[in-house]
């Protein structure tokens, strides 16, 4: 569940009246219905759930290696997507006033007032409890409490508290995005081992310089929005360092599961780490340089990078070969 950021916007923002769906003239009644489902599905950001799926899958697949059960795979997705939903349509709900002034934010539904913000809460509440009634009553207590913490989390730690104050917002907050790693394993398990903890470990050091790498291209916009992302408060190259430190402990988080995998897993694991390193090194060298730097394309390529990992991770544990650690 990542689960999502807030940017964009330059100067003051003022606020424009926008005509509801409804109130376009011309409008069909069909065709307003489909622009209202429309920003409801928006408001569950779905591009940000694609991490459930990346996180999810290949931790079940891990949990129970060597079987594939499609059915409780296919369950913990959909409750875990309902929670993810519940947790980024809140989070729309409380950053409704800055996702105004942002430009990349300006089109979400409450910002445009496509959807009242007591109807997204309503939306956002009984998303989450359908998420908590579909894990409990088809997967297990646990992987249900979890998924409700993490949206307790997401919600009342990071988007109240933490996002607008500090800088460290993301690397904590970031905290609600590794979850799905616990939930999938113990809805396979019913309990939670170190495998788990350590792919949890894996998300939370990536998020940081995924995260940075969006903010360093936008970070006008968050100065706009009065959020104290590290490219807003601090130099390019201080950004880059933090990136580089967060991007080795990254890696340094997969290869500590190789142990627990087979060879597949080793081989992806080394060759995307030193992939990914390459270019954020190339970044924090090319900012020293004071030449023009590319942190968009760092972003895309640490989304690359984890998806690679996961389902390197996915392929190992489904075929099932020697684990590395069985071999000494």
């Amino acid at each position: 569940m990542e689960i999502g950021h807030s940017g964009g916007g330059h100067g003051a923002a003022t606020t424009r009246p926008v005509r509801s769906p409804d109130e376009t003239p011309g409008t069909s009644g069909a065709s307003r219905l489909r622009t209202t489902v429309l920003a409801y599905i928006a408001l569950t950001k779905p591009r940000v759930i694609e991490l459930l799926l990346v996180a999810t899958v290949p931790v079940m697949l891990l949990a129970d290696r060597g079987s594939v059960d499609i059915g409780l795979i296919a369950i913990t997705l959909v409750g875990g997507w309902l929670g993810a939903a519940s947790a980024n349509t809140l989070n729309m709900v409380i950053d409704h006033d800055i996702d105004q002034k942002m430009k990349r934010t300006e089109r979400r539904p409450l910002a445009r007032h496509a959807v009242s913000r007591l109807n997204a809460l309503i939306f956002g509440l009984v998303l989450g409890a359908g998420s908590f009634a579909v894990l409990w009553s088809f997967a297990n207590l646990l992987s249900a409490l979890l998924v409700m913490a993490t949206i307790a989390f997401y919600v009342l730690v990071y988007t109240m508290v933490l996002k607008r104050r500090t800088w460290q917002n993301v690397v904590w907050g970031g905290a609600a995005g590794c979850m799905p790693t616990l939930v999938g394993w113990a809805a396979v398990t019913g309990s939670i081992s170190w495998q788990p903890v350590v792919l949890f470990l894996i998300i939370f050091f990536w998020t940081p310089p995924h995260t940075w790498a969006l903010a360093m291209r936008y970070k006008e916009d968050y100065r706009a929005a009065g959020v104290p992302m590290l490219p807003v408060i601090a130099t390019e190259v201080q950004v880059a360092r933090q990136m580089v430190f967060y991007t080795w402990a990254t890696v340094l988080a997969t290869l500590a599961l190789i142990a627990a995998t087979g060879w597949i897993y080793a081989v992806v694991a080394v060759g995307a780490g030193a992939w990914f390193l390459r270019a954020v090194h190339k970044l924090l060298a090319t900012t020293r340089n004071g030449g023009e730097i590319a942190p968009l394309k760092v972003f895309l390529q640490s989304n690359e990078y984890l998806a690679i990992v996961f389902c390197g991770l996915a392929v190992d544990s489904v075929v099932h070969l020697p684990t590395v650690a069985s071999l000494f």
